[in-house]
């Protein structure tokens, strides 16, 4: 390609040739549209610069993956410093902060932490990233302006609809409709059905946490959703994905997702006919009820079992809260220190300023609970294992954000604490001897303890 060519409204300053030719889609990350379909021989180490003949100068990162289909993923950035601090990377000019957000997402976090309480890290679009109460509240509170819809949910095919991408005006009436449905069984009933669960399903001496948590919590989830009538070998198939690291999450998987929703249809069509008392019967007569049911058990499991994993892990290291009337401070702490939801994420739907920095529509905003969490600005020793905190005050407003907060906070908030604090409540009954393994903390599409987590239990 010859320098000063015109394509897709950009003009080439400069590319190297090699021999390789790559078919490429070209994408404004601004306009978040594809412009153009290009083939073209094309450099893959140095970054193709490209100037916009109508705006200031930006610099795109071109990534190409050599395989049967190559694509790129294009970040606009102007090419003058930063208004807002940004985390090193090892080739931000190529790449942006892909090889670190890849490699560890929350150390990244971590050290745009340290610059300050909003920060920007570069990714496949202009990203910002704040923890303060303040810009919690006014993300999670302004629906009009941060919209879910083309979040980092969309990537995810576990949580890729229902009520998780639905936005306002649409999102209050499906979220009251969903909420006379979850909660119209008592809370109670949850509690019996779970506490039997939990029982059958005890561990019996050396253990590892996490395995057990997986399985435990799985079988939990059959009980209340599907009152233990979904075949547990394709449940466990299911949910195997969203507890490995990346892609797993994130790649398609037709033939599962067909198996998975033939069964969960068959089980609505019995409890249309037949009525029920579990999750699915009470939200069989939603129009989306296949979906919505989906959506909620992709975004129980792993959820629970990292923190019920984390939860036994911190009880055999700290047993003098290893009492009944500990478990909902010991629960709180858990997931204050280790939110299942690390981070959170919000297109920019129209220019907006918020604590003095201005957002630009088409922008993509994160809100972290891990770092707001740890913020020794809201915690005293954030960093320390305390339940007995929660004793002494309450938490900060828009600080504490294991379920998120606002019109869009988690609806199986309730379910999820309920279910910690009955699994929990039957192991502290038994003498608990932590052995050996990892509990720091591994990102993906929830946080979870790296593992194992040895246990023996007595």
């Amino acid at each position: 390609m010859k320098d000063g060519v015109h394509f897709g409204g950009f003009q080439v300053v400069s590319s190297e040739v090699w021999v390789f030719s790559y078919r490429f889609s070209v994408v404004s990350a601004k306009q978040r549209s594809r412009v153009k379909v290009l083939s073209f021989p094309i450099s893959l180490c140095n970054p193709l610069t490209l100037q916009s003949s109508s705006e200031a100068p930006y610099v795109h990162s071109l990534i190409a993956f050599p395989s049967k289909a190559a694509y790129t993923v294009f970040s606009r950035f102007p090419m003058a410093a930063p208004s807002l601090p940004s985390p090193p990377g090892r080739a931000r000019a190529l790449f942006g902060h892909w090889p670190e957000w890849g490699k560890d997402p929350v150390k990244l976090l971590e050290d745009g932490a340290k610059l300050g309480k909003v920060f920007e890290i570069k990714l496949s679009s202009r990203t910002f990233v704040g923890y303060s109460p303040a810009w919690n509240r006014a993300i999670l509170s302004d629906l009009e302006t941060f919209r879910s819809k083309d979040s980092l949910s969309k990537a995810v095919p576990y949580l890729n609809g229902g009520i998780i991408t639905r936005d306002a005006p649409e999102h209050k009436e499906d979220k009251s409709n969903l909420l006379r449905q979850f909660h119209t069984r008592p809370m109670g009933d949850f509690r019996l059905s779970l506490r039997d669960t939990f029982a059958a399903n005890l561990p019996i001496g050396e253990f590892d946490a996490l395995e057990w948590a997986d399985i435990a919590v799985m079988r939990s989830l059959n009980a209340v959703f599907f009152s233990g009538q979904f075949p547990e070998a394709l449940l466990q198939a299911y949910l195997a994905p969203l507890r490995k690291g990346f892609p797993a999450p994130f790649l398609p998987k037709p033939l599962l997702f067909r198996r998975f929703n033939a069964e969960l249809g068959r089980l609505l069509e019995r409890r249309k006919l037949e009525g029920g008392h579990d999750i699915l019967f009470h939200l069989s007569s939603l129009e989306n009820a296949l979906e919505e049911t989906r959506i909620a058990l992709g975004a129980a499991h792993d959820t629970t079992t990292h923190s019920l994993a984390w939860a036994a892990w911190l009880v055999t290291h700290h047993p003098q809260y290893a009492d009944k009337e500990w478990i909902p401070l010991l629960v709180k702490e858990v997931l204050r220190l280790y939110p299942p939801g690390w981070v959170g994420s919000r297109t920019v739907a129209k220019n907006v300023t918020i604590e003095g920095i201005a957002l630009p529509k088409g922008a993509m905003v994160f809100y972290s609970p891990y770092l707001s969490h740890r913020d020794p600005d809201m915690w005293e020793d954030p960093l320390e294992f305390r339940p007995e905190r929660w004793k002494r005050s309450k938490p900060p407003a828009w600080g504490y954000l294991p379920f998120g907060a606002g019109e869009r906070i988690c609806l199986g908030m309730n379910l999820a604490n309920v279910l910690l604090e009955e699994a929990l409540g039957l192991l502290v009954k038994s003498v608990m001897i932590p052995l050996r393994g990892d509990p720091s903390p591994v990102s993906g599409v929830t946080l979870g303890p790296r593992g194992p987590l040895m246990i023996n239990r007595l």
